[in-house]
């Protein structure tokens, strides 16, 4: 499936997160969120607390994509480091954000915790546009087509979900499934000869492995009802032939 929407691209920062110490929990609400917008997520990347990594990552994902992601590391401690990556990556200074500390003298206000290194989070690119942040206050921002986000989950969605005026979305993406008790490989050469008659619908094939069986779920993926309606009928065809009964749902077929 091609077609001109507009792409995005995530950045996970975070040594916890290549130690196998920290699982990620963004990626799927991300791509849920973005597929709901029409802007299609297109590639995840995950580096280290290093500022090379960083900083050449950003680079790379922000001339390939109309939007990037990023989350993790713009907490108070000396391993959060990526606001200053981010700055450096643009080319512009660190900043003591006036708004950003605002915000923490408000949120901290006589409770005697707002200290130095809490105050490192009001630290943003020159010129960079703050995220709102309604669960713990301290902001993330965006510099021009890079987003800086929390990666605790809760923070992290609540920014993205705060920003969908600066975003510009595209033609909407619609799912169906077909699901069969049909093995892959007895079909693989069929859908092949489908998938290259209708490239306006991406098609995959996913084997499911349960007590002993084997079952295949087929999703079809694409922006124009018609032709996904017609695509998904042909391939549920497919599988009658080969003496299935196929079940066919809207979205992934998930629950």
């Amino acid at each position: 499936m091609t077609d001109t929407a507009p792409t995005a691209a995530l950045l996970i920062i975070g040594n916890e997160i290549l130690s196998g110490r920290t699982q990620d929990a963004n990626m799927a609400f991300i791509a849920k969120h973005l597929g709901a917008l029409g802007i299609r997520f297109r590639e995840a990347r995950v580096v280290p607390d290093e500022e090379a990594e960083i900083v050449a990552a950003v680079n790379a994902l922000r001339a390939r994509y109309t939007y990037v992601f990023t989350t993790g590391g713009i907490g108070p401690t000396h391993d959060d480091i990526t606001a200053e990556c981010i700055a450096k990556a643009f080319g512009v200074p660190l900043i003591r954000n006036e708004e950003a500390v605002r915000r923490l003298e408000n949120h901290y206000s006589g409770t005697g915790l707002l200290n130095e290194a809490r105050l490192r989070m009001a630290n943003t690119p020159e010129g960079a546009i703050l995220i709102d942040n309604p669960v713990s206050t301290a902001p993330g921002f965006q510099i021009g087509n890079v987003f800086v986000m929390a990666g605790v989950p809760v923070i992290m969605q609540a920014m993205l979900t705060g920003i969908g005026d600066r975003l510009v979305g595209g033609p909407v993406v619609k799912t169906k499934s077909v699901a069969s008790a049909i093995p892959e490989g007895s079909f693989a050469d069929t859908l092949r000869a489908i998938a290259a008659a209708y490239p306006g619908v991406d098609i995959g094939s996913y084997p499911a492995f349960r007590q002993g069986k084997v079952s295949t779920a087929l999703v079809l993926r694409g922006t124009d009802p018609a032709m996904l309606e017609a695509v998904t009928e042909r391939v549920a065809d497919m599988l009658r032939a080969l003496g299935s009964d196929p079940i066919i749902m809207d979205g992934y077929g998930e629950g």
